[in-house]
Formats: structure tokens, C-alpha cells, sequence
């Protein structure tokens, strides 16, 4: 039924791509709200001082780091009738619904302030870790569907198109709904509540299209079975995977940081009642340049893009720094700058990854597609856990006053607003430029990726090629 080595397989039907797109919709509504919200609900509707917030988003994330290798492994080993993927997929899609309802919701447990403080605390810390889990067991398996659905270089971008063209849309439709409920309702703990519902039931009907959708066509049945640390230590000794890693970190960091300090940039800075227009306008201006990108990587090349948008990102972050209050007509200039940077954070690494999942396989004669995936995100994720920290214990030691939803925004000192925004303009900003540095060095080109992929096909087919003939891009394999 499965057939790695036919050399006509890589084309996937439009139909197949709607379908594997349509897998990441839940994730995207669901992440872009945390993002854009979880922070900002807990400091000012649930009440939780800074310090208490960060270390939930802290926990939550920590866990989720040390979740993805165990699920990846897992994965890579499941044997199942509806498939390796797809069986994680369907049993854990009601799970993530679930509680990602549970997140915004504000109970009350005591009259006593500073016991309803670590109630709500712990609260919020015990749902994020289950969260976490349910998302990582449906999410995981899903990216990791990529190289196992085609072989083609240029087809994976597509797919990721299609991928990341549904994430975004979902984000769209996650931070309109954001948009519209504040009109319809005037206590935020009850918006927050009904945005919640409304998107924890679109994020699951999504993933049972991607299931019955779309078929695990390369799916390998010798997946070697070695302990976590040795398939961790063989992934880390393949250099264009460092490479990955490290872009992916620095522009999903900033990308991250920038959506969870953006909520108190417009309100509390620019003086907006609502931040949800600014965070829609950057992902529809992402998800509309995200086809482009994906049309002129196929003539440029992948790090060429990269540089491209990065430039323009570079540039809007570091305006943030230097907006005045009132000035709205640059904040929607500079989010839609940020819009276009953002759209190649969202393909270009991920497009990369399977590029470097043939070289291992072809170094080594096994596919370990989910220990790749898992650990890229569990390096991510263990870094932005960090970096939000850092960012809520500065809000909390510059003095930002935290409220309840019945109290409305409150005026902030100038040491915090200086610190948000140091958070949305140097910081992002430096983080972005070291991406960019790493995009410099990648080593896999098309055309090596090409030879990697004829190698491939000749090692799968039992043909034996000379040393002498490989040509000199292909250094890249011998240093691994």
C-alpha cells in the first residue's frame, strides 16, 4: 500500500492538501489566542499579579518541552490501525478541546485575597500542564505527517502553505471573534469565557477532516527502537538540524514575546481600547504573503525568503520602540510590516525540517521523524518559557499594577511602560538579527537537497554509488 521508493509519488491532490491544512486550524486558534491573551487575561481579568502569571505560563510551558520528545517517540513507535499519526490525532482531539475551555475560565475560592491568589494559581498551573499535553499528543503527530505525506521538495513547501494558510486563518478567525465579543459583552471575564467555548469547538471538528483526509504514505516499518538520549544525541550530531533549531527558536521567540506583550502595548501605551485589531491586521497581512513567499521561494530558494522577510520585520519591530501614543496610522503601518516577516517565521522553518530528516536518513538507513520535530519544539518551548518569565518578572519588579475585571485597565508607572516597551521593540528586534545570522550559514540548498534525495532513492533500490562522483556541495553530509 505504501511505496517509499516509487520516484512518481511526491505529487499530492489538492483535496490531500486541504485536508492536512485543515489539521492545523485548531492549533492555530488555539496557540494565537494563548499568545495574544493568556498573559493578559490572567494579570488583568483573573487578577494574578505578574510574577504568579509568568510562572503559570512558566510551568505550562516547561511541561509542555518535556512532553514533545516522550510523544514524539511514541509516535515514531505506535502501530495502529488508523496509523502511527493519526491514532494520536484522534483520541487526544476531544482532550484539547476540553481544556482549553478550562483555561479561561475565573473561579472564585476564597474572600481571603492572598488565598484566592494561589488557588487561582494553581489552578491555572494544573490546567496549562494538561493542556499542554492533549495539544502536544494531537499536534506533534500532526507536523509530523509532513515528510510522510510527500517527498518532494517543492511539494513540502506547498503543503506547508496550505498548513500554515489554515493555522493563520484559524488565528484570524480566533482574534475576530476576540474582536466582536467585546461587543457583545461588557464584563471581560464573560468574554473571555465565550471566546474560550466558541473556539475550543472550532479547533477539534478541523482535525477529524485531517484524519480521514489524508493517508501515511511513507510511513517506515523499521523504526529503530534506542533510548530517548541516544536518538537525541544522533539528531544533535546532525549540523543543518542545529541550524534549524536555532532559526526556528529565534524567530518563533520573538514572534511570541511580541504577541504576549502587544495586549498591554495598545492598552496601556498607545492608548487603544482593544489590542485584537492590531494582532488581526498582522496575521492577515501574514497569511495573505504567505503564498507569495511560498511562489518565490520556489524560484529563490528558502534562506533567500527568509532574509527577505526578516529584513522587514527588523524594520517594524524596532519602530514599536519609537511610537508615541496616538500615533495609529504607524502602528498599523508597522504591524503590517510585521505581518509580511511573520509569514516566512511560519514557512521557512518548518519547510526546512524535512530537508534535514532525508539527510539523517540517509546518514543513518532509518526515518526519526517525530524525534526531530520533538525536539526542534522542545528546545523552542524550553526557551520561551524562559523568555515570557523574564518578561512578567520585569513587569512585576518595574511596578505594573495588576486588575480585575471589574476594574478596568489601570494607569501603569513609566518604569513599566518603558519596559513593555523595551519587550516589543530591542528585544524581539536582537533576537530576529541572530536568526538571521543562523539563515546565513544553512547549509542545504535545493540542489543539495536534490542529491540527498537521488542518494536516497539509490541506497533504497540497493544501488551502490562511488564516493568519486558525488559532487562538492555535497560536503554538507560528510561533516555530519
Amino acid at each position: 500500500m505504501n511505496d517509499p521508493i516509487s520516484p512518481d509519488s511526491g505529487k499530492l491532490s489538492f483535496k490531500t492538501k486541504l485536508a492536512y491544512g485543515a489539521g492545523d486550524m485548531g492549533p492555530g486558534i488555539t496557540a494565537t489566542l494563548l499568545s495574544f491573551s493568556l498573559l493578559f487575561f490572567l494579570t488583568n481579568v483573573a487578577g494574578l499579579n505578574p510574577g504568579l502569571a509568568g510562572t503559570v505560563l512558566l510551568i505550562g510551558k516547561i511541561s509542555d518541552a518535556i512532553n514533545d520528545p516522550i510523544i514524539g517517540v511514541l509516535s515514531d513507535r505506535t502501530k495502529s490501525r488508523w496509523g502511527r499519526r493519526h491514532s494520536w490525532m484522534l483520541f487526544g482531539s476531544i482532550p484539547f478541546g476540553v481544556f482549553f475551555a478550562l483555561q479561561w475560565i475565573v473561579p472564585h475560592f476564597s474572600a481571603n485575597t492572598e488565598i484566592n491568589q494561589w488557588a487561582l494559581f494553581a489552578y491555572y498551573t494544573l490546567i496549562a500542564v494538561f493542556f499542554n499535553i492533549a495539544f502536544t499528543a494531537v499536534n506533534l503527530p500532526y507536523t509530523a505527517l509532513t515528510p510522510e505525506l510527500t517527498q518532494d521538495y517543492n511539494e513540502r513547501t506547498s503543503l506547508n502553505s496550505f498548513r500554515f494558510a489554515f493555522s493563520i486563518g484559524g488565528s484570524i478567525l480566533a482574534l475576530a471573534i476576540g474582536g466582536l465579543s467585546s461587543n457583545w459583552f461588557e464584563n471581560p471575564s464573560q468574554q473571555y469565557l465565550a471566546i474560550g467555548l466558541g473556539c475550543a469547538i472550532l479547533s477539534v471538528f478541523p482535525l477529524y477532516w485531517c484524519i480521514w483526509g489524508t493517508e501515511e504514505r511513507y510511513t517506515s516499518e523499521n523504526s529503530e527502537q534506542i533510548p530517548i538520549l541516544e536518538q537525541v544525541k544522533l539528531a544533535l550530531s546532525n549540523r543543518p538540524f542545529l541550524f534549524v533549531i536555532g532559526i526556528y527558536m529565534c524567530s518563533w521567540l520573538a514572534f511570541q514575546l511580541t504577541a504576549s506583550i502587544i495586549p498591554y502595548y495598545v492598552t496601556t501605551w498607545m492608548k487603544q481600547d482593544s489590542y485584537f485589531q492590531v494582532a488581526l491586521l498582522v496575521q492577515v497581512v501574514a497569511i495573505i504573503m504567505l503564498f507569495v513567499w511560498s511562489n518565490v521561494s520556489e524560484r529563490i530558494g528558502k534562506r533567500m525568503v527568509y532574509f527577505m522577510g526578516m529584513s522587514l520585520w527588523i524594520i517594524a519591530q524596532s519602530g514599536l520602540f519609537f511610537l508615541q501614543p496616538g500615533q495609529i496610522v504607524g502602528l498599523y503601518l508597522l504591524s503590517m510590516m510585521a505581518g509580511v516577516g511573520v509569514a516566512t517565521a511560519y514557512l521557512i522553518p518548518w519547510s526546512m525540517l524535512p530537508d534535514v530528516i532525508e539527510l539523517d536518513e540517509l546518514k543513518t538507513g532509518v526515518r526519526r521523524e517525530g524525534i526531530f520535530y520533538a525536539f526542534m519544539v522542545f528546545l523552542q518551548k524550553m526557551g520561551l518559557a524562559l523568555g515570557l518569565f523574564l518578561v512578567s518578572l520585569a513587569l512585576e519588579n518595574t511596578g505594573f499594577i495588576s486588575s480585575t475585571s471589574s476594574e478596568g485597565l489601570t494607569a501603569q508607572p513609566d518604569s513599566a511602560l518603558l519596559a513593555i516597551r523595551i519587550a516589543i521593540g530591542p528585544l524581539p528586534t536582537l533576537i530576529l538579527l541572530i536568526g538571521l545570522l543562523l539563515a546565513y550559514f544553512y547549509p542545504i540548498s535545493r540542489e543539495v537537497h536534490a542529491e540527498i534525495l537521488l542518494k536516497l532513492r539509490e541506497k533504497r533500490l540497493g544501488l551502490e554509488t562511488s564516493a568519486d562522483h558525488a559532487p562538492p556541495q555535497m560536503d554538507v553530509m560528510d561533516e555530519q
